[in-house]
C-alpha cells in the first residue's frame, strides 16, 4: 500500500516538535552557522529496509534545499554494512531531523523484517501471512505498508472496512450463528469473518453463511481436523501464539492464512546508524 505523502508530512511534523522543540540546544552551541555535511544512513543487521520516504521528508523538514540520495532499495533483503541513504545539507539540520528519521526508519525496517521473517518460514505451504489491527496509535498506514514490503499480505484496516466478529460479539448476538446472520443481514456484500474456539463454532459458522472463518488459538492436529471438515466452504485463517518457529506446522494444516500480531506489536527495530561528515 502506497503511503499518503499528506500523512507523512503530518507524522514528520509532530515527531519533529516533539524532538527538536523550540531549538536543538546542542548543535547551536556546537556547529557553526553555515557548516555544510554529508550524512549516511547505513544499515547495521540483516533485514529490510522500508520507511525511506519518512525519513527523506524528516530530512525535508529540516532543510529544504538538502540533496538526497537512495542507495539501496526498499523491500530486499540486505545483510550489515549496506548503505541506504545519503543526504547532503546544513550540518545543524541534519543532526536535528537524526533521531526522528531513524525512529521511523528503524521501526518500518523493524516490521517489514519481522514480516519477511515469517513470509519465509511458510514459503512452499501456499499459506498468507496476515498482520492485524494490534499496530502502534497514528502509525497503522506505515506499519501496514511496512508488512507488505516485506512480503505480508494486509487484513482489514479499522472496524469501518470489514466485519470481524470476535467472541465478545458473538456473546452479544446469542452465538456464533446469530451474530453472523445478523451482520450478513445488516451489511450484505461487506466483507465478513468469525471467530472460532471450537469445531461445534465452525459449524455453527457454516450453517449461517459465514465466507471466512478465523481459528483461534488451537494446535496443528485440531487445525488439520477443521479444514478436512470444512472442505473449502469457507476461507480458514489460523491465529493466537503464533510464533516464528511453530507458524510453518500450523501453515502446513492447509490453512489459507494465518494472522500475527507480533509482526507490529513486537517487532524489534531494524539497527541503522547515522554518520556525518563535515564538508570541506
Amino acid at each position: 500500500m502506497a503511503l499518503d505523502p499528506t500523512l507523512v508530512q503530518h507524522l514528520v511534523a509532530s515527531a519533529l516538535a516533539e524532538d527538536v522543540g523550540t531549538g536543538d540546544l546542542t548543535s547551536a552551541a556546537t556547529v557553526p552557522p553555515g557548516t555544510g555535511a554529508v550524512a549516511t544512513i547505513t544499515q547495521k543487521a540483516e533485514g529490510v529496509v522500508f520507511g525511506l520516504d519518512v525519513a527523506e521528508e524528516t530530512f525535508r523538514q529540516c532543510d529544504p534545499t538538502a540533496a538526497i540520495e537512495r542507495l539501496a532499495p526498499e523491500g530486499a533483503w540486505q545483510g550489515p554494512g549496506t548503505a541506504v541513504l545519503k543526504v547532503t545539507g546544513d550540518a545543524a539540520a541534519l543532526l536535528a531531523a537524526e533521531r526522528t528519521a531513524l525512529n521511523f526508519l528503524q521501526r518500518l525496517s523493524g516490521v517489514a523484517t519481522l514480516t519477511a521473517r515469517y513470509v519465509r518460514a511458510v514459503e512452499g505451504t501456499g499459506c498468507r501471512i496476515l498482520d492485524t489491527r494490534k499496530t502502534t496509535p497514528g502509525l497503522r498506514a506505515l506499519e501496514k505498508a511496512a508488512v507488505a514490503v516485506g512480503g505480508g499480505t494486509n487484513h482489514r484496516f479499522g472496524l469501518f472496512d470489514e466485519v470481524l466478529i470476535k467472541e465478545n460479539h458473538a456473546e452479544m448476538a446469542g452465538g456464533v450463528g446469530p451474530a453472523v446472520r445478523a451482520a450478513l443481514a445488516r451489511y450484505p456484500g461487506v466483507p465478513l469473518e468469525v471467530e472460532c474456539r471450537t469445531a461445534e463454532e465452525v459449524r455453527e459458522a457454516l450453517e449461517a453463511g459465514a465466507p471466512r472463518i478465523l481459528l483461534d488459538n488451537m494446535g496443528a492436529a485440531q487445525l488439520r481436523a477443521i479444514v478436512e471438515e470444512v472442505g473449502g466452504r469457507a476461507e480458514l485463517e489460523g491465529s493466537g501464539g503464533v510464533t516464528l518457529d511453530s507458524v510453518k506446522a500450523l501453515a502446513e494444516t492447509g490453512l489459507d492464512c494465518i494472522s500475527v500480531g507480533a509482526l507490529t506489536h513486537s517487532a524489534p527495530s531494524l539497527d541503522l546508524s547515522l554518520l556525518l561528515e563535515a564538508l570541506q
